[in-house]
């Protein structure tokens, strides 16, 4: 489905920008595999700002103020996340299903197949993500996403089928929303509708309202060429209320009729 763009991030910013609209900024992704592949003006959760960050808490950071952020294995806090992105190995606890048992799941057994169908990376495999605008970022992404609320979320998915036509899958759990915008979009090279999840709104602050769509940077100017495509078929961001209508009054209000001259 995907295909190479030649599209830079600061021209796909702009289209984005201009057909959805988001509150936030759209984000570009890269999974870097080691410390000194970290873009130089990324600042580090540990190193800069005291404190170790979530993933989605790093990626929220980065879209609401603008910073390119790198979370790596030496200061993620959240254990699944580590786990799922390859900075720290599957142990049994985890396959298990211990970390969802009496959470997500009513027992150990139903968490173990949780935790088998996350995407996941290999262990080491990378050493940190990074997280920053697309307006604003010196390098490539892998991954592409915008968060916004259900209609502007339906905007880039009628975007993205506009060449292919079809439906776009999509796989929800309520948990790990940071591998299901990144991991599951990488290895399927597919756009992704992204349910946020229990802890990106626990700790990336993550509003009720709040829904996100991922894309491989690949397919940048496939999505382009469907938001123009389906913009000129009428179908826009805000959404046209259909407004030429007689409205009806009350009847104190129409009563007003009966003194005035014919």
């Amino acid at each position: 489905m995907t295909t190479k763009t030649s599209l830079n991030p600061t021209s796909l910013n702009e289209a984005i920008e201009r057909h959805i609209r988001p509150n936030t900024f759209p984000l570009g992704i890269k999974m870097v595999a080691r410390e000194e592949d970290i873009p130089e003006k990324a600042k580090r959760p540990g190193r800069d700002m005291h404190f170790d960050s979530a993933l989605c808490q790093g990626m929220g950071i980065a879209r609401h103020y603008g910073w390119t952020i790198a979370v790596s294995r030496k200061d993620i806090s959240c254990p699944i996340g580590a786990t799922l992105f390859g900075f720290q190995p599957k142990v049994e606890h985890f396959t298990g299903g211990h970390c969802c048992a009496g959470m997500y799941t009513k027992d150990a057994a139903a968490g173990a197949k949780t935790e088998a169908a996350a995407p996941c990376f290999d262990f080491g495999q990378y050493f940190a993500m990074v997280s920053g605008p697309l307006n604003r970022i010196d390098f490539e992404p892998d991954v592409v996403l915008v968060f916004g609320n259900p209609a502007q979320v339906m905007r880039l998915v009628t975007g993205a089928l506009w060449e292919s036509g079809g439906y776009i899958h999509s796989r929800f759990s309520g948990r790990t929303d940071c591998a299901d915008e990144v991991i599951e979009t990488m290895k399927t090279g597919k756009p992704q509708v992204i349910l946020p999840c229990y802890g990106d709104r626990i700790f990336a602050q993550t509003q009720d309202h709040e829904m996100a769509f991922s894309f491989p940077y690949a397919f940048a100017q496939m999505l382009v060429d469907g938001l123009e495509g389906t913009h000129k078929g009428g179908v826009r961001y805000p959404i046209p209320n259909y407004l030429r209508y007689t409205g009806t009054f009350p009847p104190s209000y129409e009563e007003l009729r009966k003194y005035w001259p014919e």
